[in-house]
């Protein structure tokens, strides 16, 4: 099956800062946009050529991942405003916040300059900061370029995910407190088991 399953449920009991490393994932926007966005969507629209952008920072425990704990507070618009240049809307960051945000422990301005960080820790291989055109890819290389553009990123921490024809994204685990690379077995083993995808072109 091309489409990553999910690692695991989250627990009843969810409390915030309870989590084991964090995800990193970063999307392969064209995808997303050929699979589930719109042309009036500023992700999609052509007016902004984004390539891999943040989906997310997820905390997660080594089996599963807490999610929508309660939060005393939300982002505001300036805080928003400060991550769009890593991800592609207000919307978007705001639902991050709600889903994972929240269950970092951290205060909103705190977590998005977490995932600001996280996003910096990661260098994105030259050949995909920009495609021109389709391109056929194993998702075994793609992985294999980005251990080789991050020095000290073991082969368990990273794991590239497809839909039924299409990369979708790339995840890296970092840890909880320093945001250093780290092993992570169970999100490793959940990449896509494709022989190719297709990356569609930035638009």
């Amino acid at each position: 099956m091309g489409l990553a399953p999910a690692i695991g449920p989250a627990r009843a009991d969810d409390r915030p800062g309870d989590f084991d490393f964090y995800v990193l994932a970063l999307s392969w926007s064209p995808s997303w946009c050929e699979a589930e966005g719109d042309a009036d969507d500023p992700q999609c629209d052509g007016r902004r050529p984004f390539a891999f952008t943040v989906h997310g920072l997820w905390p997660q425990r080594e089996r599963g991942w807490p999610e929508f704990c309660r939060a005393d507070e939300g982002p505001g618009r300036a805080t928003l405003d400060g991550v769009l240049d890593v991800m592609p809307s207000r919307g978007l960051a705001r639902y991050q916040w709600r889903k994972h945000g929240a269950c970092s422990g951290l205060d909103p301005a705190a977590y998005f300059d977490t995932l600001r960080r996280a996003r910096e820790t990661v260098t994105i291989p030259p050949a995909y900061r920009r495609l021109d055109r389709w391109a056929s890819v194993r998702p075994g290389q793609v992985e294999a370029d980005f251990l080789a553009a991050n020095p000290g990123l073991p082969a368990d921490a990273v794991a590239v995910t497809c839909d039924e024809r299409r990369l979708r994204e790339v995840r890296v685990c970092l840890t909880k407190d320093d945001l250093a690379f780290r092993s992570c077995p169970e999100v490793d083993r959940r990449g896509c088991r494709r022989a190719t995808v297709a990356m569609p072109p930035v638009r």
